[in-house]
């Protein structure tokens, strides 16, 4: 017993001890994951000063060319060069009533004066110059020394692709994407990138890497995004024709709040090829590439030069089907079906407007204007969407994102993204008594991701893209007219509004080509009426989009046009009709 009592008496005395060491290692552990987070951040952020400080090198580069250019006595009349229209620039280049060379440098010097008040750019493609030399005594193609942005997530040899992404940095692609080669082919000069949205989910255009783009129209305001340096760049007459991409109006949303052109192709169109996305693999919401330019005809231009057998056999996947003119060019009366709102988000009134002067104009223009009902978009975008999107849980996403610094218009994305199953549960429950319409979306970020809930998914969505064509057949239509997201909003609201890009992915959903058009700008009664919206139900989300495009006096507002799969010249051939009453009615 005494030896008994003596072993328990060393044990209790180690005790402390014990607890010492425990409590050692949880502080060790605890101090070691907080060191290796600050090693990550602070490698993070050495990385993205690296990539800017890349950017200025090239961008220097860039001014040293336009510098010498200029010494050089060659360069030409910039104003006005700089005003005319793609097609007019388009005639004076085959005509050589314009040298290339000239051309070129006056958009390179424009684009570098824009970016110093946008912050647009990412990267100088010195290429260029080159590209001018190999002109020479060459069949010009119909983009014959035409200057071309192309969005950041578009692959350019020995250039990084890093959709506003750290793991993207340092990461130069091994060869120009299809629709560069392409463009190249037909004479166009690529000659800067632009910047992106991180990840390229959002309608802001700010990044950690690059910094934030904003609006030539008012600077407090998002270019919108995910193709959001481009459209800046464009609408500031940096660049006359830029290359985008869309999942979502990706293209369309940047075209609105800049107030220029943007036309998403039917899906497979044009080559997605070498076009980088931050969620590979998902199939159900059709991505897109596609033009931004100043008019419809610069649109319609680009897509006949690309829509050549140079991008058929580049890529086999890609339908034969060249630019059909005749289509475009058509006189023929249309009916257009149209709608107002699609009954899952309230558009405000300069939407609105925007929607019925056009109506009338088309109406006056003596085509035929039929109501047309959208099927079901709340089911659309909230169980087919919004689970298609969301069926790996976010697992692509964050991938992508780890040891990433998350972007500040990104935040409220993020938080969603990666909050526990079980909170957006309790969140559903108890937004269902103030917002039925949020409740009904937090519900479906709660579905189960499984292989067979996805399969289940694409059989709905095919079921509902055959209903939709049946009922769009059935009131006979041509194309279809309807609302555009806008105006801009003030930085920092596009993160709380992800829901109205309801309004564009439907269109990705049921692969239909669409484009935006500016039509109008927002009027002192538009501002005032904004005053007493309420929305769908006046609820977080309403009242977010109120305070978003309140006083936006005198910034543009457009509308969005339509095809069926496949129509893409039909499409553009409506946005050309909608472009012509416009300026018609703005002359008389």
């Amino acid at each position: 017993m005494p030896d008994m009592i003596r072993w328990l008496g060393t044990e209790l005395a180690l005790l402390p001890k014990l607890y010492q060491a425990v409590a050692g290692l949880i502080c060790g552990t605890v101090v070691l994951f907080k060191l290796r987070g600050w090693l990550e951040r602070r490698s993070c952020v050495a990385e993205q000063e690296k990539a800017r400080a890349n950017r200025e090198k090239a961008l220097s580069a860039m001014e040293r060319a336009v510098l010498a250019f200029k010494e050089s006595g060659r360069s030409g009349d910039t104003e006005s060069i700089l005003s005319l229209s793609l097609l007019e620039l388009h005639k004076q280049l085959q005509e050589d009533s314009l040298p290339p060379d000239a051309v070129l440098h006056a958009y390179m010097e424009k684009a570098l004066e824009v970016h110093q008040q946008l912050n647009c750019l990412t990267d100088f493609l010195p290429d260029c110059q080159a590209q001018l030399q190999n002109l020479h005594g060459k069949k010009k193609g119909l983009l014959y020394g035409i200057p071309v942005s192309i969005k950041d997530n578009v692959n350019y040899k020995g250039h990084d692709s890093t959709c506003g992404l750290r793991m993207f940095l340092k990461q130069p692609a091994m060869k120009d994407s299809i629709l560069v080669q392409v463009l190249k082919k037909q004479g166009a000069i690529p000659f800067v990138k632009t910047n992106v949205p991180q990840s390229m989910l959002s309608y802001e255009c700010s990044n950690p890497i690059f910094g934030q783009t904003v609006n030539p129209h008012d600077n407090m305001r998002t270019p919108g995004g995910s193709s959001g340096g481009e459209a800046a760049l464009i609408s500031a007459g940096g660049s006359i024709l830029g290359i985008g991409s869309d999942i979502g109006g990706s293209i369309r949303v940047p075209a609105v709040f800049c107030g220029i052109c943007g036309f998403k192709p039917t899906g497979k169109r044009l080559s997605p090829q070498g076009f980088r996305s931050s969620i590979p693999g998902q199939k159900a919401v059709t991505a897109a590439v596609g033009p931004l330019a100043r008019d419809v005809d610069g649109l319609a231009l680009c897509m006949k030069a690309l829509l050549c057998e140079d991008m058929f056999q580049l890529d086999p996947t890609v339908p034969p089907l060249p630019f059909n003119n005749e289509v475009f060019t058509s006189t023929k009366r249309l009916r257009i079906g149209y709608y107002e709102s699609d009954g899952f988000w309230i558009p405000n009134a300069s939407m609105k407007r925007a929607l019925l002067e056009t109506k009338q104009l088309l109406e006056e223009a003596g085509h035929t204007l039929v109501p047309f009902t959208p099927l079901r978009t709340e089911y659309a975008f909230c169980e087919l969407i919004f689970q298609a999107l969301g069926a790996d849980e976010g697992v692509t996403l964050k991938r992508r994102l780890k040891g990433d610094i998350f972007d500040p218009t990104l935040i409220d994305l993020f938080v969603i993204q990666n909050m526990p199953k079980f909170l957006k549960k309790v969140l559903c429950f108890f937004l269902k008594y103030f917002s039925p319409r949020i409740a009904g979306c937090f519900k479906n970020l709660c579905a189960k991701g499984s292989v067979d809930e996805m399969w289940k998914k694409h059989v709905e969505i095919e079921a509902y893209c055959a209903e939709y064509i049946s009922m769009w057949k059935s009131a006979n239509l041509d194309v279809l007219l309807c609302p555009a997201v806008g105006p801009a909003f003030t930085s920092g609201y596009a993160g709380k509004l992800t829901a109205l890009a309801c309004y564009q992915m439907i269109f990705n959903l049921l692969d239909f080509p669409a484009g935006a058009v500016p039509v109008s700008t927002v009027t002192e009664k538009d501002e005032e009426e904004l005053k007493g919206y309420v929305g769908h139900s006046n609820d977080l989300w309403d009242r977010t989009f109120k305070e978003a495009v309140s006083g936006t006096v005198g910034l543009p507002i457009a509308v969005q046009c339509v095809a069926l799969p496949w129509q893409d010249e039909l499409c553009l051939r409506l946005m050309r009709e909608v472009e012509r009453v416009r300026e018609k009615k703005r002359t008389i």
